[in-house]
């Protein structure tokens, strides 16, 4: 396609959700129209917030062939990449790091696809011309977060000046278990004693967990979930960075999306995780509790979660970022490559120096992860 052009949308609303969703399709739940439009109509994405809506799309004629979430950056909050080093050393040498642009789904750190693309559109041609509408703006970086590896070497191939940074998050993929005994039989006796001990003390204080999906989610239950989503917040002496709106949109227009792991005591709820699952994945998102219990958080937001992919047929559990203690329950390192065009190469000489001492650190810390794996040796 030799006419094509960037349109930049102020609001994903901009773009009709029937084509936008035309290309992306129902794997990856955060790219859908539904989930974009849920955070800006809300509210939680905005100019105010920090996050300035600047998608960009690819148009051949009246057609729809390519689009790229993107925002304008006022800050760094909500991003799990962390660049406030980076931030800091360029305003104190008396440069100016924000606005940045950024290509990531808000609060969302699980990796998918970025930049899709309908069947003809050329890759490389297409972030090509991506590439310029960014480069010619007078932003201080644009950032790619937690894309696909593909996506990664695709970018890479058209501006292969961009630098990579690697990072690290723990995943389950289904091995044939067929259930959770399956699972279990996979570990060592240790692990598999510490696991069904951690979930019979979540029965012995008397709570029971129930898994509800798409429209068997109350609006009780999500109010329930929201006002444990904020107590979460409330402890650490913080807002939550979603409302109450977005929540209640996602629940109106992409309820088949969404999983609720409600706990109860006495029949009561008092405490729910929620996740959103696409045709391959199920992604643990969101989390809070009433309650102190031993082991509610692990059973809710881990055990639970891996009860709904054997028994769904979903062969990947993304359970968000952080923690060694999935490890041990059979999350293994994935390893992550977000990538970072620096405009000044001052700065970006500075920044490739750290990606690449910090890139031997995030293989050493790999390296020991997979060592550490619960597995029996066969597996």
């Amino acid at each position: 396609m030799s006419d094509l052009r960037v349109v930049e949308q102020p609001a994903v609303a901009a773009v009709a959700a029937e084509a936008w969703n035309a290309l992306v399709g129902d794997d990856h739940p955060f790219l859908r129209h539904e989930f974009l439009h849920a955070l800006e109509a809300s509210g939680s994405v905005c100019a105010e917030s920090g996050w300035t809506p600047r998608h960009l799309t690819l148009w051949c004629g009246d057609a729809l062939v390519g689009l790229l979430p993107h925002y304008h950056k006022q800050h760094s909050f909500g991003e799990y990449v962390f660049d406030w080093a980076w931030a800091d050393a360029w305003e104190r040498a008396g440069g100016r790091y924000y606005p940045k642009g950024l290509s990531a789904i808000p609060f969302t750190p699980a990796p998918g696809p970025r930049l899709v693309l309908a069947d003809g559109v050329d890759p490389l041609a297409a972030r090509c011309l991506l590439a310029e509408a960014w480069e010619a703006t007078t932003l201080s970086s644009w950032h790619l977060l937690f894309a696909e590896e593909g996506e990664v070497a695709g970018w890479r191939e058209a501006r292969p000046e961009l630098i990579a940074r690697g990072g690290v998050q723990f995943q389950w993929r289904d091995r044939g278990y067929g259930d959770f005994d399956g699972f279990l039989a996979a570990l060592t006796a240790k692990r598999r004693k510490a696991i069904r001990r951690e979930r019979r003390r979540v029965a012995e204080q008397g709570l029971t967990l129930h898994r509800l999906e798409g429209e068997e989610i109350g609006e009780a239950d999500l109010a329930h979930f929201y006002r444990c989503y904020r107590i979460t917040y409330l402890e650490r002496g913080q807002q939550g960075y979603l409302n109450e709106a977005f929540f209640l949109r996602l629940r109106r227009d992409l309820p088949e999306a969404l999983v609720l792991v409600q706990a109860r005591l006495d029949g009561r709820p008092v405490a729910a995780a929620l996740c959103l699952q696409g045709r391959h994945t199920l992604y643990g998102r969101y989390w809070g509790s009433e309650i102190e219990a031993d082991g509610l958080h692990f059973e809710a937001c881990y055990y639970q979660g891996l009860e709904h992919c054997l028994a769904r047929g979903l062969s990947c559990f993304d359970p968000g970022t952080q923690g060694e203690h999935k490890l041990t329950r059979g999350f293994a390192p994935r390893r992550l490559i977000s990538l970072h065009h620096i405009a000044d190469p001052r700065l970006r000489d500075g920044v490739a120096r750290f990606c690449a001492e910090e890139d031997a650190r995030v293989t050493a810390y790999i390296a020991a992860a997979e060592r550490a794996l619960p597995f029996r040796a066969a597996e």
